[in-house]
């Protein structure tokens, strides 16, 4: 009822309005009111006057996320704080990137160890009290329910993913003659192909394992050997899946397709070889996936590029005599494969490329990725206008994961623009990273490297306004500065001219765990020992030095003691002096007598400075004495000084007299020794 006189009111108000309208003249329009969008706004006795029309929009479905997303959208991020997985807990909160990655990991095992234990004891997990009772939250019926021995039982504990019961059972029934059909026999092949002939766990849920083009890049040379992979082979000699492979009285194309790719995955790539010819003798095809698993393995079968090359347009071949349409994994790991062929590869990726277009097929990230890598790799790095293309490409599209390395291509394509030296290009794949939902594609150690890599291009192409502006907004909430990241951002605050914002990367460098890091210790004392400053700046940087004395000096069980250099003796030496703290500098001085170091005229005449500036003419003569120990030939100099700019007492003088005639002495003595020599 209240809806009608909302409904009703409002249509009143629509007549009262019409009806005040009044045409010059005094004469009044009227219009008829309708419930049809179509008759609103028009006219019955005057067709001249023109009403804007209403129209009434038709009901919208909303996305189940949209409210959530709305509110997302009014929420920024908080440069200051940690990643979302590091807040349910304070005192696990990473300070670097080493941390990031080993509580991501414990995290991520803590899970595992939680479905080991909900696999493993199933009985305790029997209890479902949940109003209302969503099917989707409860666990998983892990139990098998179907006893004794028949071909439902077994695969019923396939599906479960239960390997060695599946096999167990699989060979009771072969035992007692019952026959198993072809597509549950295929269907345990299928198990023990994707688990490598183990049991499974949520490690070997992925197909793909991470960090293969990290190895790819640095691994060192090896010699070759014909189907055997870096990663070590896996596929023991004779399993469980041979075996039921043998046995089997009829063998189809699937049974062949599985084999292959399960011993592709698990390293066996000559015998995944083999096992393609003998399906091809027994006239069967292979489809679209075998094929793909078959190029990703052809590294590992020849040795040459060219005969790389050669082989996998074989494949190519028979994909097509086969009439097996490619997809995009397929030039994917076409593309793989040509990463690993050298010049040849250099040659003919763009081809793939064009092919692709060819077969109306759109690249994915993964596609990209291969391709920069293909190109840009080594020192002779090609032009900036393919990277250029790409990122025009990208920018066009919205990604899907489709292939496992997807995830790679905004590394590899920071490392390019690093290469290139292009900070422009940095930026334009740091928008196409920011957009919609790209940042997903980047995990923890990927978004540090990413990050890290941009950074350090920031530091070398940047104003120091502009780095230290990125370096507020992602240090420890987009990613952890590694060293050489510091390194960086000290070299860029010294070309600047910024040395007094030092003290706080110091501070920085201290909650990164990087204060017992001997080449930053060195660089920052170097920076800030170079030349004097004001005295406000001087006494921050001999607070600083004084802390990197305490780092040397504390012991810890876990950790071993941090050695002095002589650089870094003389660097201390030198903030204490200019800041007038001569009796810290003079301790820092008795430390190149023990550690059989000399110190520099620099650092010498900084601190008879100081001692001056203080009034201390004890420290002098101490100095000199040091001096005289070591033999320097500066010491006569640093003597004369002494004597000309200090007020010096009796018993002072008499001190420095003593050295004076100690070296006299000696000098005498060697006379002597000439002169006998010489009778």
């Amino acid at each position: 009822m209240a809806a009608r006189r909302l409904g009703a009111s409002s249509w009143q108000q629509v007549v009262l309005l019409s009806r005040r309208c009044c045409l010059p003249g005094g004469r009044r329009e009227r219009y008829r009111c309708s419930s049809s969008s179509t008759a609103l706004g028009k006219t019955v006795e005057n067709s001249e006057v023109t009403q804007e029309e209403i129209v009434l929009p038709r009901r919208k479905t909303w996305d189940k996320l949209a409210v959530l997303q709305t509110l997302a959208s009014t929420v920024n991020r908080d440069p200051t704080a940690a990643h979302y997985m590091f807040q349910d807990d304070p005192f696990l909160m990473p300070r670097n990137a080493a941390n990031s990655r080993l509580f991501s990991l414990s995290k991520e095992s803590g899970r595992n160890a939680a479905k080991y234990i909900i696999k493993q004891f199933p009985q305790y997990f029997d209890k479902t009290f949940a109003e209302p009772n969503i099917p989707c939250l409860m666990p998983e019926t892990l139990t098998p329910q179907i006893e004794g021995l028949s071909e439902e039982a077994l695969k019923e504990r396939i599906h479960l993913r239960r390997v060695k019961d599946s096999v167990d059972l699989f060979d009771q029934l072969i035992q007692a003659g019952t026959p198993v059909s072809l597509e549950t026999t295929n269907s345990l092949l299928d198990l023990l192909c994707f688990y490598g002939d183990g049991e499974s766990t949520p490690e070997k849920e992925d197909l793909e394992e991470p960090g293969v083009n990290a190895s790819e890049q640095k691994a060192p040379k090896r010699e070759f050997q014909r189907g055997s992979q870096p990663s070590g082979s896996r596929w023991r000699e004779n399993n469980n899946a041979e075996r039921i492979f043998k046995i089997m009285p009829e063998r189809n194309a699937h049974s062949y397709c599985t084999m292959i790719r399960g011993m592709v995955k698990h390293g066996a790539s000559a015998k995944a070889y083999d096992m393609y010819i003998g399906l091809l003798n027994e006239r069967h095809k292979a489809d679209v996936h075998t094929f793909n698993a078959l190029i990703t393995a052809v590294p590992y079968l020849k040795e040459r590029f060219l005969e790389r090359w050669e082989l996998a347009k074989v494949f190519l071949n028979h994909m097509a005599q086969q009439e097996v349409q490619p997809n995009l994994l397929t030039f994917n790991a076409l593309l793989k494969t040509l990463r690993r062929c050298g010049g040849v590869g250099r040659s003919t990726a763009l081809l793939v490329i064009k092919e692709m277009e060819a077969l109306d097929i759109e690249p994915s990230l993964a596609t990209y990725d291969h391709l920069l890598f293909i190109l840009y790799r080594g020192a002779d790095l090609c032009p900036s206008g393919i990277i250029s293309e790409v990122l025009d490409d990208v920018g066009k599209r919205s990604f899907t994961p489709q292939d496992p390395d997807d995830a790679n291509f905004f590394a590899t394509a920071m490392q390019v623009c690093c290469d290139l030296k292009d900070i422009k290009l940095a930026y334009r794949l740091n928008k196409v990273m920011e957009k919609g939902d790209n940042w997903k594609f980047l995990d923890m150690d990927r978004l540090n490297a990413y990050w890290s890599k941009f950074f350090s291009l920031l530091c070398m192409m940047e104003q120091i306004d502009v780095v230290l502006k990125w370096y507020k907004e992602m240090s420890s909430s987009l990613f952890y500065p590694t060293p050489k990241n510091i390194l960086d951002l000290l070299q860029a605050l010294d070309a600047a001219n910024h040395l007094e914002l030092i003290p706080s990367v110091w501070e920085d460098m201290k909650q990164l765990g990087f204060n017992r890091r001997q080449d930053l210790l060195e660089e920052l004392l170097s920076l800030m020992s170079r030349e004097r400053h004001p005295d406000e700046i001087q006494l921050a940087f001999a607070k600083c030095a004084e802390e990197i004395k305490a780092v040397h000096e504390q012991t810890r069980r876990e950790q071993s003691l941090l050695e002095w250099t002589g650089s870094a003796l003389g660097h201390v030496t030198l903030l204490f002096s200019r800041a007038g703290r001569t009796q810290e500098a003079w301790n820092m001085m008795e430390h190149f007598q023990q550690i059989n170091r000399i110190p520099t005229d620099q650092v010498m005449d900084e601190f008879l400075n100081c001692a001056k500036q203080t009034n201390c003419p004890d420290e002098a003569i101490k100095m000199v004495k040091l001096a005289a120990s070591f033999g320097l030939p500066s010491s006569q100099r640093l003597k004369n000084r002494t004597e000309k700019e200090f007020e010096l007492s009796e018993k002072q003088k008499k001190t420095l007299e003593s050295i004076k005639s100690d070296s006299d002495s000696s000098d005498s003595d060697s006379d002597s020794d000439s002169d006998s020599d010489r009778d």
